[in-house]
């Protein structure tokens, strides 16, 4: 069985917000993903792109 996962090998978490840059998720959702139901990702994945867009948009992805 497969895990739907937003991972792009981009493992860093950002030090200000906690959530890895190229993913979106915090340290606590990677660590649990794999325990997680399929719909406790799904409702994580909804929110990275916005995660993401709040980092871009404040340039801690460096």
């Amino acid at each position: 069985m497969t895990i739907e996962s937003p991972c792009i090998k981009t493992c860093v978490l950002d030090r200000v917000t906690g959530l890895c840059i190229g993913c979106g998720r915090s340290g606590a959702e990677i660590a649990a993903w794999s325990r997680l139901t399929p719909d406790a990702r799904r409702a994580i994945m909804a929110g990275l792109a916005e995660r993401l867009r709040t980092m871009t948009s404040r340039h801690v992805r460096t």
